[in-house]
């Protein structure tokens, strides 16, 4: 039997240096550290996109491809942009896909992804990283750039011992989690993708859907809502970064969660202001103090990566004081309670819509279960 989905329930809506010219011994300049080797971007590649129009975005493109954290702005966004392939009678073009961060996403983060596709009649994909996880990829990373550090002071005539490292956290301006474990495992998917349809004799347009916003920070309100990523295009693919809701507000985010009848993750509930890593460098203190509150065994897992590496995690705040402060709230409030569902949605919209949308949750969970 076929699967309903929500579109099926409308009402349910160097080189060594030159030698020295002198009298005396021949001295040689240190040799330059080799630079990196600029990228050649394929011919073919455009600069620009050749509209900003969502729905000829859609036309125009081989495959949408939506990536899904598992939170509110990328189900605002897989919402928003379901509907518009949805009228266009394109919907075999989406692909959904989640970046599995394993053990510091919130739990059933991955599956609710899936339940999103599932809801919407989109195909999914399950992407993750080869080899060690966030945490274990930081220690990985000390060792290296202690190893580093460790080498330049010798070359220095310096005690190694005293050399400083690098950090190795992940941090705003460093920002190599999200290249690791999210862009390089979904830039997988674009060849697979890619050699699915190399039959077209040309090379494969992608539109790649993100959901950030301006709202969220003065980096993101830089970026455009529409351009070419030259970085991940090349001969056989072009492909085009489309930022659907990059000019919504956290309201119209909610609003548009309300009308689909999709489930949220849960943690908003509970406070959250971010999703997907539990504990996320750019996350807010009560986005932490929460997940620390809730998953005690995580956050002592970053105290002990912390020790380890000689850091804090984050700048100026330690998982050691996250931790403390969660202690604090546990002793003064008792163990955190789970609040009511929609507690998040009905700050923006209401509690009556919020209850409407609640029941179509339920009804639309219910009715695909049944049609399964």
């Amino acid at each position: 039997m076929q699967t309903a989905t929500l579109f099926d329930l409308p009402a349910l809506t160097g080189r060594p240096g030159p030698r020295q010219a002198a009298t005396g011994p021949i001295q040689r300049k240190p040799r330059a550290a080799p630079g990196r080797k600029k990228r050649t971007v394929h011919p073919s590649v455009p600069l620009t996109p050749s509209t900003t129009v969502p729905d000829e975005l859609i036309r125009e493109t081989d495959r949408v491809l939506i990536s899904n954290s598992g939170g509110k702005d990328s189900l605002a966004m897989a919402s928003y942009v379901v509907g518009r392939a949805r009228a266009l009678n394109m919907l075999d073009k989406v692909i959904m896909v989640h970046a599995d961060l394993g053990r510091v996403e919130w739990a059933g983060t991955a599956e609710l992804a899936a339940e999103h596709a599932r809801l919407l009649g989109v195909r999914f994909e399950v992407v993750r990283a080869s080899g060690a996880d966030l945490l274990d990829r930081v220690v990985l990373r000390w060792q290296k750039l202690k190893a580093k550090a460790e080498r330049e002071a010798v070359e220095r005539g310096e005690d190694p011992a005293a050399a400083v490292v690098a950090p190795a956290w992940p941090s705003s301006a460093a920002r190599w989690c999200t290249s690791d474990v999210k862009r390089g495992p979904i830039w997988t998917l674009l060849t697979k993708l890619t050699a699915e349809l190399s039959h077209l004799g040309r090379p494969v347009r992608i539109l790649n859907c993100i959901g950030q916003r301006a709202a969220e920070s003065a980096q993101r309100a830089k970026l455009k809502p529409v351009e070419i990523d030259r970085s991940a295009s090349n001969g056989k693919r072009h492909i085009t970064t489309w930022r659907p809701i990059h000019a919504w507000s956290d309201a119209a985010v909610w609003r548009e969660i309300a009308e689909s009848g999709l489930p949220y993750h849960e943690a908003y509930d509970w406070g959250n202001r971010r999703l997907s890593c539990m504990f996320c460098v750019l996350g807010c203190v009560g986005d932490l103090v929460n997940a620390a509150r809730r998953v005690p065994e995580m956050a002592a897992a970053y105290a002990r990566t912390e020790v380890v590496v000689g850091a804090d995690f984050k700048v100026g705040l330690s998982m050691r004081e996250i931790v403390r402060r969660a202690a604090e709230l546990e002793a003064e409030h008792g163990p955190a309670a789970r609040p009511p569902r929609g507690t998040a949605m009905s700050g923006y919209v209401g509690k009556s819509t919020t209850a409407l949308y609640l029941g179509r949750v339920d009804t639309l969970r219910a009715a695909v279960a049944l049609a399964a």
